[in-house]
């Protein structure tokens, strides 16, 4: 099975092939914000993959019009809900995706 590997955390996570980097966020306790609730209509779980992006399939255009709405983009970047783990992937999650309305701030 692949791994995800949080940066941010040192933590890294086994999930079988096809779960999404969100998943694979809330599977090892790491809080990756999903304002609304993983469904591609917000940008809250941007991340950054530093390793492994070249394995991914190409964001739709639904995910590239969210992605236009992140700060801190890169070409790098990928919302957590869309990206599915086909391989080990390496993850940074941004300062700037957290919910600023969330009452659990990290």
């Amino acid at each position: 099975m692949p791994k995800v590997k949080f940066l941010n955390y040192n933590k890294t996570v086994e999930v079988p092939e096809g779960t999404t980097v969100l998943d694979a966020a809330l599977e090892a306790d790491i809080p990756l914000e999903h304002a609304c609730g993983g469904v591609c209509a917000c940008s809250t779980c941007h991340v950054v993959v530093r390793k492994g992006f070249e394995t991914l399939e190409p964001a739709s255009d639904d995910e590239e019009d969210q992605l236009d709405e992140a700060v801190g983009l890169t070409p790098l970047s990928r919302l957590g809900c869309q990206t599915k783990v086909t391989s080990d992937l390496e993850v940074e999650i941004p300062k700037h995706s957290r919910n600023l309305v969330s009452e659990n701030p990290h």
